[in-house]
């Protein structure tokens, strides 16, 4: 409440518009109209994550690898 007795500009929070562009905006009130909203999306490394999925594909491999080892052994 503090921000709106103040009438006070806040990024991704609050704004104080002008009469005019509500009336431009067809007195649209939706707060979505007027403020943009943060943006929250994980930034995420490509390179690092193709990297990383390499590995685990490896490691899956050795790993299927090792299985098929154990079942010759068991079979025989």
């Amino acid at each position: 409440m503090e921000i709106f007795d103040r009438k006070e500009d806040v990024d991704h929070v609050a704004a104080s518009v002008p009469y005019e562009i509500i009336v431009e905006r067809g007195y649209n009130l939706s707060v979505s109209s007027y403020i943009e909203p943060r943006d929250t999306r994980e930034v995420v490394n490509i390179n690092e994550l193709n990297e990383e999925i390499s590995a685990t594909v490896a490691k899956i491999d050795r790993l299927r690898a090792d299985i098929d080892v154990i079942i010759a052994e068991i079979e025989a």
